[in-house]
């Protein structure tokens, strides 16, 4: 690379001075490699390499992309064994650190320096933010240092790359008093009670385990009841992780209607493929489609190969079969580089390039001189191939107006419209002339960049080998549609709802957000992934799309859901059966009274005075039990009864044996005559007052009430 002395002076690098001329003297004085400048004004241009080693990394460091994870970095990291346990929060701080490293030794590459030269230049410029960093990156990384680098490098290079993924919050989850109390007995005691009782407050579950395991354990050592805070965060926590599994403990209706599955219908590049281009541009022809097509082209930069895409919209699925047939053709890329349009920047763009291990590179806004090369191709394309085809509109308003006039000029003469202007191809048509094109036209021709090769023969001397994809089906399934706009979907009781139709499998979790792709090839399965679309968790199916009788698959993905949740709630069930609900008054009072004094508080007594009214009075009279409004005449009959000599037993049973009905109804009978003031014989007023003692009365009593039996009711009983 060469620089003018004025574009050196600007750069105000570090041991350089800003004056242009004094930039001369030092390259006439130090010998620095010149060429003629090519530009308007002459003069001499130095290469980049004669500047001094400092001065070169600053300018390199100025000069960088937004920093990414290098894409060998990525791949090596997943391959180490470690990798499968690093997920989550870990992931985002392993490649953060992995791109940070990346950068450094791109400085050191570029710069021709060492590591501890650049690692100190590029820790100075992300320090004080002189670089193009991604967010998620910079709050990962909030500073930075050359030892840590250092220390990075150092895992990097003896294969440890995993280690360098630390999840904070993995390292306290599960840690708590309450999580590890007891060998997780109280953990589990404690979802018992909310799945007993979903309505106890953080104070009653409080008490009851306090009530419940008088003494805390973690290990041999001996720990205090965590204070109310604790209990609170520890239930919204597990409230929400543990929610639909508890709500089919607590209430299985509920569970059943709302939560159980259910049924419903330019950049330089050194080797082959190191760094593609690709960019959009209006055809400039018109189709019989009846709209101009969009084209989509790549680049290969090192070879200069070109492979073209005809789409009618620019959107995100362009861009993905245009990587596709790019892929299959030469193999995977290590960077694609883009513009920041919609199509290029969209998640599902960064997610294919993320899933391929392709580093994204995106130029900065307004500035095509950045990925000037395919900006050439494109205009190459445009003059070379779209002037030879029929419906050619011109490459800008003014062509077109030239076009206007000579249609209007030959229709003066007399001739056909179709003779100055015509519209035949189809947008297969256009596509057909630009795979020519590309392969046969623009493949075959010496580039003076080239050195006078063809990116035919570029392609075919390249040393090294090339990646390629061998299962195409895997390739597919990342490019596969995604459902609606961002593919992400929250899961119901009817499972996942994709254009009306509902998708379901018992792996699902109710109140889950999912990101979903379809099947192109079958449109009645979904592949269903991770919110983040990380971790793969199963195929859901429609059974009416996918020919699977509904009962049967409802009634699978019913067994799978109850297996699912009978593995993780096993031991709460258990804790619940043994929890009585009679206990929890009795444990929440005993520890308020430890909490008021330990328990030996004791209330003096208070001088007590009878209340009384005529209500009350009243009352009282008709409480009275008839014994002891009867007392004087039971008490003589009974006294008779005992003075009479026994007789002989030879009286005939005339009434059968009572039920315990017609035994109420005959008491209530007495009853009647008794407030009616009428006689009653005292063997009568003997047998009322026994049987109102029984629990017969007593039942029938707390049932139908105490009113006072009808005299169709005497009667009946009589």
């Amino acid at each position: 690379m060469f620089l003018s002395a004025a574009e050196i002076a600007n750069a105000q690098l570090p041991g350089l001075s800003t004056a242009e001329r004094a930039i001369k003297r030092m390259a006439e004085k130090k010998g620095w490699q010149s060429r003629p400048r090519a530009g308007r004004g002459g003069g001499l241009e130095y290469a980049l390499d004669s500047l001094p080693a400092e001065a070169r990394a600053a300018y390199v460091a100025k000069h960088i992309e937004a920093v990414e994870i290098p894409a060998a970095m990525a791949r090596e990291a997943a391959a180490e064994p470690e990798a499968a346990s690093v997920t989550g929060g870990a992931a985002n701080a392993r490649d953060a650190r992995l791109a940070l490293l990346g950068q450094a030794d791109r400085i050191a590459r570029e710069a021709g320096i060492g590591h501890k030269r650049a690692d100190r230049h590029l820790c100075d410029l992300y320090n004080t933010g002189g670089l193009d960093i991604a967010p998620w990156i910079r709050d990962e990384v909030k500073n930075l240092h050359p030892r840590t680098l250092a220390r990075w490098r150092a895992a990097a290079n003896a294969g440890h790359k995993s280690r360098l993924g630390v999840d904070r919050g993995a390292a306290r989850r599960g840690t708590g008093v309450l999580d590890r109390a007891n060998d997780g007995q109280v953990r589990t005691h404690i979802l018992a009670l909310v799945a007993k009782q979903p309505q106890l407050t953080a104070h009653h579950i409080r008490s009851i385990v306090a009530d419940a395991f008088p003494e805390l354990k973690i290990g041999d050592k001996v720990v205090q009841l965590p204070p109310i805070r604790t209990f609170q965060a520890a239930l919204n926590s597990w409230k929400a992780t543990y929610r639909v599994a508890l709500e089919q403990i607590r209430n299985p209706d509920n569970f059943k209607s709302t939560m159980r599955f259910s049924a419903r219908v330019a950049n330089p590049a050194s080797r082959l493929n190191e760094i593609w281009q690709i960019d959009a541009s209006p055809a400039d022809v018109m189709t019989t489609e009846g709209r101009r097509q969009a084209i989509y082209v790549c680049e290969d930069i090192y070879s200069r190969r070109l492979v073209a895409l005809v789409t009618s919209t620019p959107r995100a699925e362009a861009v993905g079969l245009l990587i596709r047939k790019a892929i299959l053709l030469w193999g995977v890329p290590e960077r694609i580089k883009t513009d920041n349009g919609s199509d290029f920047i969209a998640h599902a763009t960064r997610r294919l390039f993320a899933a391929l291990g392709i580093d994204h590179e995106t130029s900065a806004p307004f500035s095509p001189e950045q990925k000037g090369h395919v900006e050439r191709a494109i205009g190459t394309l445009q003059r070379d191939l779209m002037r030879t085809l029929p419906g050619f509109i011109g490459h800008s308003v003014a062509d077109r107006k030239v076009i206007e006039n000579r249609k209007a000029f030959s229709a003066r003469l007399g001739e056909a419209p179709e003779d100055t202007f015509q519209v035949a191809l189809s947008a297969a048509e256009l596509q057909a002339h630009l795979d020519t094109w590309c392969r046969d036209v623009y493949g075959t021709k010496p580039h003076a960049s080239l050195k006078g090769r063809t990116p035919f023969e570029m392609a075919a001397m390249a040393v090294g080998g090339i990646r390629k994809i061998e299962d195409v089906r895997a390739l597919d399934m990342l490019l596969a549609p995604v459902a609606g706009k961002n593919g992400l979907r929250t899961v119901t009781k009817t499972g996942l709802r994709i254009n009306d139709t509902h998708y379901i499998g018992g792996f699902l979790d109710v109140g889950e957000t999912v990101f979903v792709r379809m099947d192109p090839a079958d449109m009645g399965r979904a592949y269903v992934y991770t919110e983040d679309g990380d971790t793969y968790l199963g195929e859901a199916i429609a059974p009416e799309l996918a020919g699977v009788d509904p009962a049967e698959a409802i009634s699978r993905a019913r067994a799978e859901q109850k297996r699912v949740i009978n593995d993780s709630m096993a031991e709460v069930k258990k804790a619940a059966r043994r929890i009585k609900a009679k206990d929890f008054a009795p444990a929440i009072q005993r520890q308020a009274l430890l909490a008021a004094g330990n328990g030996k508080l004791i209330e003096f007594p208070k001088p007590v005075e009878a209340h009384d009214t005529p209500a009350l009075a009243a009352a009282s009279a008709a409480t009275t039990p008839i014994e002891a409004t009867h007392a004087p005449e039971i008490a003589a009959i009974a006294e008779a009864l005992r003075s009479e000599p026994p007789s002989q037993n030879n009286v005939q049973q005339l009434r059968p044996v009572e039920t315990e009905r017609q035994l109420w109804n005959r008491a209530r009978a007495l009853e009647a005559r008794i407030a009616a003031k009428e006689f009653v014989e005292p063997d009568e007023l003997l047998w009322l007052g026994h049987f109102r003692e029984g629990s017969v009365y007593r039942g029938f009593l707390v049932t139908y009430g105490d009113e006072i039996a009808s005299p169709d009711e005497v009667a009946s009983s009589s």
